[in-house]
């Protein structure tokens, strides 16, 4: 008879249950899939959409100011991505502004009154597309 305690029948037991619970445990975590949704940020090339015709619209009393923007939204092929439901815009990365829409493919993103940003004070355009 062998003196070795790892083969005493608890001993293997427990190594038997630890091995099974671990098989389990990487089966539930091969099972968490997510799927692909329309999603996308950047300043640049935006992963699910495609940004186009942005036009800028002076506030009437202050043509030094802008007081909306519109643009369009679309999904990129091949992109999985269906039309965009929630835009949001920022020109100054911090305050951001959330579009109305889509009239077609078309969202309106209009600063709040007292809030409109300068001409000249628009270095970048940032656009958040979810769907």
């Amino acid at each position: 008879m062998s003196n070795l305690k790892i083969f005493r029948p608890r001993v293997l037991l427990s190594i038997g249950l630890i091995l099974i619970l671990a098989v389990v445990a990487f089966g539930y975590a091969a099972a968490n899939v997510v799927p692909e949704s329309g999603a996308g940020d950047g300043t640049g090339t935006v992963s699910g959409y495609t940004i186009t015709n942005i036009d800028y619209t002076l506030l009437t009393s202050d043509p030094t100011k802008v007081q909306l923007l519109t643009l369009d939204i679309a999904p990129t092929p091949p992109s999985l991505a269906g039309a965009a439901t929630d835009v949001r815009i920022t020109v100054d990365a911090s305050t951001w502004i959330i579009c109305a829409g889509p009239s077609g493919t078309t969202w309106t993103c209009t600063f709040g009154v007292g809030t409109e940003p300068s001409v000249t004070a628009i270095l970048n355009l940032q656009v958040v597309a979810a769907e």
